[in-house]
């Protein structure tokens, strides 16, 4: 459903996610010797689509072994699938990779200032209290962390909306009912990218939590459909 809602575009969104985030402690250039990895916590993450990205990227480009992606989601049916589909990666049976049934909003589970990189992709925007949920991933992240999101967002250009909008809330329902059976979800997913905050409005949240905001606080994908937002916790 996701290739054939966004044409495949969901991909190389997630693959640019993680590649500006570069995750990992790379040995030879590395300025702390004393720390090996980072410690990830990706949020809404079930099926684990950024959880592999970021292990893998860290082993391949950064040449990292000790960088962990712990997955947490609310719904125990995406975290089967996550760890079904980990069996046909090398992070089933390692260390490096935990799954987790957790409520984002209540993190008791992780300490204060234990986590390196916070990632949300896709799942902010169905979060009951997202003021609440980014107050803990500052209350998670270390000093110095980053907490970074990328979620459906506010097309900017005009004409290009119009053709998007119409895209979204008449053919999306109608590939649901075809291709999965369930019209009624994918009505909520169009209008719940239609409920959400702004790019300004967003970054406005995150700066509210006590976030530093790198230059103007989110990147546009593809003309606005998407955008990735990030804070960094004060050191």
């Amino acid at each position: 459903m996701n290739d054939l809602m966004s044409l495949g575009i969901h991909r190389l969104w997630k693959d640019h996610f993680v590649r500006n985030l570069n995750p990992g402690r790379n040995p030879l250039t590395s300025s702390s010797s004393s720390e090996k990895g980072w410690n990830i916590l990706d949020i809404a993450g079930g099926t684990g689509d950024i959880a592999f990205r970021m292990l893998d990227h860290a082993s391949t480009i950064n040449n990292d072994a000790h960088t962990k992606v712990t997955v947490a989601d609310i719904n125990p049916d995406m975290l089967a699938e996550g760890r079904k589909r980990a069996l046909e990666t090398p992070y089933a049976r390692s260390p490096r990779l935990d799954f987790i049934e957790a409520n984002a909003e209540k993190l008791d589970m992780i300490p204060d200032a234990s986590i390196d990189l916070y990632t949300v992709a896709f799942g902010i925007r169905n979060f009951t209290h997202k003021e609440a949920a980014i107050r803990e991933a500052y209350r998670v992240l270390k000093p110095g962390g980053v907490f970074a999101c990328m979620e459906f967002s506010k097309v900017n250009n005009s004409l290009f909306d119009a053709v998007y909008k119409r895209w979204s809330f008449s053919a999306i329902p109608l590939i649901g009912q075809v291709v999965a059976g369930d019209r009624d979800s994918y009505q909520y997913l169009v209008e719940s990218i239609e409920r959400f905050p702004s790019q300004t409005e967003f970054r406005d949240m995150i700066k509210d939590a006590g976030f530093l905001v790198p230059g103007q606080g989110w990147e546009d994908l593809t003309g606005g459909i998407a955008a990735i937002h990030k804070g960094v916790k004060p050191a």
